[in-house]
């Protein structure tokens, strides 16, 4: 194989297709835009959004509720669902999402205290109910804030 010898694959390449160049190439004159009118001119169009002055749907319609974006966010496990691990296992956020307990960390996790539990656990998390806490110890296990 020679460097001339080489093509693209076939239908890969595909030619410019040149507006405003006469009559004859189907996209001449107004070259595709009309006549007239804001979108045909240079810089036309609107802006997303805009319904041409009408007041636009997002400033229409009520606003309700507020966004805390500086509030804490924690990824959620009861009590109950820590007796899928060994007796006497070091339970982390590691631990969880392996076993597909926790499936986005955010800013940590939260253990709280639904349900029941057997097993004694050494459990690390960033954040405990005092229920969570009670059971976790009341079975012989220990919990260590992070």
């Amino acid at each position: 194989m020679k460097l001339h010898e080489l093509s693209p694959a076939e239908g890969s390449v595909k030619h410019a297709y040149r507006k405003g160049r006469g009559a004859g190439s189907g996209n001449g004159k107004t070259g595709g835009r009309g006549h007239k009118g804001q979108k045909a001119r240079s810089g036309g169009g609107v802006r997303p959004g805009f319904e041409g002055g009408q007041m636009p749907l997002q400033r229409r319609l009520p606003k309700r509720g507020f966004n805390n974006i500086f509030a804490t966010r924690y990824a959620i496990v009861n009590v109950s669902d820590l007796n899928v691990f060994e007796d006497g296992a070091t339970v982390s956020l590691e631990e969880l999402s392996a076993k597909g307990l926790v499936k986005k960390a955010y800013d940590g996790v939260k253990i709280l205290g639904n349900g029941d539990i057997q097993k004694k656990l050494t459990v690390k998390a960033a954040k405990f109910s005092n229920s969570a806490k009670e059971k976790i110890e009341a079975a012989g296990g220990k919990t260590e804030v992070l």
